[in-house]
């Protein structure tokens, strides 16, 4: 009797068993996007979802035989909603630090890029790095990122914004002294954008040094090592350095 007994419990508790041991393998991975950052995410014209990242996600997937999806999230809840497990990934031209390593896996890095100032173009004469701007100038920057951060070591006075392209708004309407961003976001800004063309520079060379990668929650090694197995495909067989090239990253 005992023996039946057993065997009944076992028996009871081996859906429990594989439920705590994730033996059910997920097919579809939700990665999280701030889409004010071109050429890596942002919103185009036609009101689309799109950028290097958007189009690098769903690649990764695909080569790994998984559906991996891009929401657009605001980037001020961004982290929290990873930790809370409200999606999968973070991929949002996410800079690698060592406060963010302590939470947060990163992946193989998808780019190097640094901090830079943006500044009027009337203004280039006086000033060549962000060295040069005067104590207590006004400086515009996405809150929250590594450029706010940066910010810190220089005697500016910060001011924050939701994203980006408010701070350059703002400086174009003689609010701000300069903005900082990253130098792939400034070039967009810089070089790409019509509206801006005569009227921004960027002063100088980039003034912090940085590595781009996709995040996911601290101890997810499953959904990591899917990553870089997508990335290392991508990278092998040429597709990676493509997407860069279409979306004008070097």
């Amino acid at each position: 009797m005992k023996k039946y007994a057993l065997i009944a419990i076992v028996m009871l508790l081996v859906p429990f068993m594989a439920f705590a041991g994730g033996a059910e393998e997920k097919e579809e991975y939700v990665f999280a996007t701030d889409a004010t950052w071109p050429p890596f995410e942002y919103i185009d014209e036609q009101g689309n979802l799109t950028g290097f990242e958007v189009e690098l996600v769903p690649m990764i997937g695909e080569a790994v035989g998984k559906t991996f999806i891009v929401q657009n999230i605001p980037w001020d809840t961004i982290f929290a909603g990873l930790r809370n497990g409200q999606y999968d990934g973070v991929a949002s031209g996410v800079t690698i630090t060592e406060e963010r390593k302590a939470t947060i896996d990163f992946s193989t890095p998808i780019n190097n890029q640094g901090q830079v100032l943006i500044i009027k173009t009337e203004d280039a004469a006086s000033i060549s790095s962000i060295d040069d701007l005067p104590e207590g100038a006004k400086v515009g920057v996405q809150i929250g990122t590594t450029g706010d951060f940066a910010l810190e070591a220089y005697p500016v006075e910060i001011r924050r914004y939701d994203d980006i392209g408010l701070a350059i708004e703002d400086m174009l309407n003689d609010n701000l002294d300069g903005a900082v961003c990253d130098s792939l976001i400034a070039s967009d800004f810089v070089l790409k954008n019509e509206n801006y063309a005569d009227l921004l520079v960027v002063a100088g060379e980039p003034f912090t040094a940085e590595e781009i990668a996709i995040g996911v929650q601290k101890g997810n090694t499953e959904l990591l090592d899917l990553i870089n197995e997508g990335l290392a495909i991508l990278m092998e067989n040429g597709q990676f350095d493509e997407l860069k090239a279409k979306w004008g990253i070097i």
